[in-house]
């Protein structure tokens, strides 16, 4: 039943939406994987759309229904496995600078003892 004033609408009645715990939705989806049930069957059970119950046991398939459930951010797999390959690339690149960095130093230090460059404050390692 819908009452209008002049600039507002107010809903009456209960809201239709019921929340469930991630432990309740995993039961659901568990329960549709047993021997002899299908989704419909068990949705109709619990007075759920099959849909729902169908975006349910994808979740739990790509492993964010769990994830959810122990407080985790959920990422896609593709997105991930990005990230992996990038920190790998990453870390290749700063060992990589490390030891170009190490080279240069002990050229530095050779060329110093061999007086071929003479002290100067803009090197590493000069104090003035």
């Amino acid at each position: 039943m819908t009452h209008t004033n002049n600039s507002s609408t107010e809903v009456l009645g209960p809201e239709r939406r019921r929340r469930w715990s991630i432990e309740e939705k995993l039961a659901m989806v568990r329960e549709s994987f047993e021997p002899g049930q299908t989704v419909s069957l068990v949705a109709r059970r619990h007075g759920i759309n099959p849909n729902q119950l169908f975006h349910w046991r994808k979740l739990h398939q790509d492993g964010s229904l769990s994830a959810v459930s122990a407080g985790e951010a959920v990422v896609p797999a593709s997105e991930l496995a990005e990230a992996i390959k990038q920190i790998r690339e990453l870390q290749r690149l700063l060992g990589k600078k490390t030891m170009e960095a190490e080279i240069l130093k002990e050229a530095v230090e050779v060329a110093r003892s061999r007086k071929w460059i003479a002290r100067s404050p803009l090197l590493p390692g000069d104090d003035q």
